[in-house]
C-alpha cells in the first residue's frame, strides 16, 4: 500500500521524497488500517457476554453517538450521529456495546444506508429484541468538496424493525426521543 501512496503523490504531481511527504506513505496506510479495522473486528467477541437477563419492556436509546466512516464510492469520510434504540424481550446489552457495534460497520468502506441496515440487524439478530430502530444522520465529504459542493446538505438513514415498523406510537416515541435536545 506505501509504494502505491508513492505513486498516487507522484501522479499528481508532488514530490514523495520532499521532507513533509516521506513518511506520509506509511502514515495513509496506518490510517487506513484504522478507518477500515471494521473488516477485522468480530461482534461476538464485541459483545463478549454482556448480555443479560432483564424483565424490562421499556425502550432502550442510545443517542448522539459519533461515528465516521468512509464512502466507498470516492474513499472521503462521513460522519455524524447514530441514534439507537430498542425494546427488550427479556434481554438486555451492556450499553457501551452498543457504540462499539456502531463502530464495527462504520469502520468499513460503506454506504450510509447499508451501514444503517446492518446496525439495525445485527441488534435484532443478537439480542432478538421486539424491536429495533437506527436513525443516521451524517455529512458526505464527497458532496461536499467535490460534485455538487452543498456543504449544509445532511443525508438522514433509518431502518425500523419489528415493533418500530408496526406500531405508530413506537416508532413516534423513538423519533420524538432523538429529536429532544438535538441540534
Amino acid at each position: 500500500m506505501e509504494q502505491e501512496i508513492y505513486n498516487i503523490l507522484k501522479y499528481i504531481g508532488e514530490d514523495p521524497t520532499r521532507e513533509g511527504l516521506i513518511a506520509t506513505p506509511k502514515r495513509v496506510r496506518k490510517a487506513y488500517e484504522f478507518l477500515t479495522s471494521g473488516y477485522k473486528s468480530n461482534i461476538q467477541e464485541i459483545v463478549n457476554n454482556a448480555i443479560f437477563e432483564e424483565p424490562t419492556e421499556g425502550m432502550v436509546l442510545v443517542r448522539d453517538i459519533e461515528m465516521y466512516s468512509l464512502c466507498e464510492h470516492h474513499l472521503l469520510p462521513f460522519f455524524g450521529k447514530a441514534h439507537v434504540g430498542y425494546i427488550p424481550n427479556k434481554k438486555v446489552i451492556g450499553i457501551s456495546k452498543i457504540p462499539r457495534i456502531v463502530e464495527v460497520f462504520a469502520r468499513r468502506l460503506q454506504i450510509q444506508e447499508r451501514m444503517t441496515d446492518q446496525i439495525a440487524h445485527t441488534l435484532m439478530d443478537i439480542l432478538e429484541p421486539k424491536g429495533v430502530a437506527v436513525v443516521v444522520k451524517a455529512k458526505h465529504l464527497c458532496m461536499m468538496m467535490r460534485g455538487v459542493e452543498k456543504q449544509n446538505s445532511e443525508l438522514f438513514t433509518s431502518c425500523m424493525l419489528g415493533v418500530f415498523k408496526q406500531s405508530d406510537i413506537t416508532r413516534n416515541e423513538f423519533l420524538d426521543l432523538i429529536r429532544t435536545g438535538s441540534h
